[in-house]
């Protein structure tokens, strides 16, 4: 099983949110790049990237620190990057820069039709992110509930050909809460495609618990707030997911 670091990026600088919070951020670098390789040399696999202030303006917006972070990781690990992605010029761009995989999250459920044309342009290459609350997906960093169940849709974009679904559980992101097991596995349960939980990955505790549930497609775990603020060691983490 993956445990994967996150980069929030916003204004050049990694950050983290506290539930999608842009005015509650907590600057941990102002050196992307230094902050990638640090989680390469510590063993992660694969890097999650956010561009905040991307997600915000429904445009890319820290081209510069993704670029380092590129250039930091020398195509060694896989990117998975996310925010503001909007159009299939930009998609490209990203891959062209060196990122491996592009997640679209809410323009995914407003526009469903730019995710089926993303899907068909780039195999393989596109992640669908789902923000959800009691079963119910939200958009516009979160600050939207809608009334579309999150299986059903998911279901829907698998069949746009997705590669994957990043299920984060917004009541309990940056919140050290623990991950939603429940949710994670029922979701990962009526798909084909491999789930990547997201949101409150806070303890050992909750890597035993994803591992427990791994036969049923959930690949990997999203690894943000805690892994900053100490209370997981993300060494420990890795070595935890990676036991037989």
């Amino acid at each position: 099983m993956l445990i994967i670091p996150a980069i929030d990026i916003k204004d050049g600088h990694c950050v983290r949110l506290k539930q999608g919070d842009m005015a509650d951020a907590t600057v941990f670098s102002e050196d992307p790049g230094a902050m990638a390789a640090h989680w390469k040399a510590q063993g992660a696999k694969r890097l999650h990237l956010v561009d905040l202030n991307g997600a915000v303006a429904g445009k890319p917006k820290n081209e510069g620190a993704i670029k380092q972070i590129v250039a930091a990781l020398g195509g060694e690990i896989p990117i998975q990057l996310g925010g503001g992605i909007r159009d299939l010029d930009t998609i490209e761009r990203y891959l062209d820069d060196g990122i491996s995989y592009v997640i679209i999250g809410t323009a995914a459920v407003k526009n469903p039709g730019f995710l089926h044309d993303a899907c068909g342009a780039f195999p393989g290459q596109i992640i669908v992110g789902l923000d959800a609350k009691d079963g119910k997906v939200a958009t516009d960093g979160w600050s939207k509930l809608t009334k579309h169940d999150v299986i059903d849709l998911a279901k829907k974009f698998e069949d746009y050909g997705a590669e994957a679904i990043i299920y984060t559980d917004i009541g309990r992101d940056g919140m050290l809460a623990g991950v939603n097991i429940e949710a994670t596995l029922k979701l990962a349960q009526a798909m084909r495609i491999p789930v990547i939980a997201s949101g409150g990955l806070s303890s050992i505790k909750d890597i035993v618990d994803l591992k427990a549930i791994e036969s049923e497609g959930v690949v990997g775990a999203i690894a943000g707030r805690a892994i900053y603020d100490g209370t997981l060691n993300f060494k420990a983490a890795v070595l935890e997911a990676e036991k037989e």
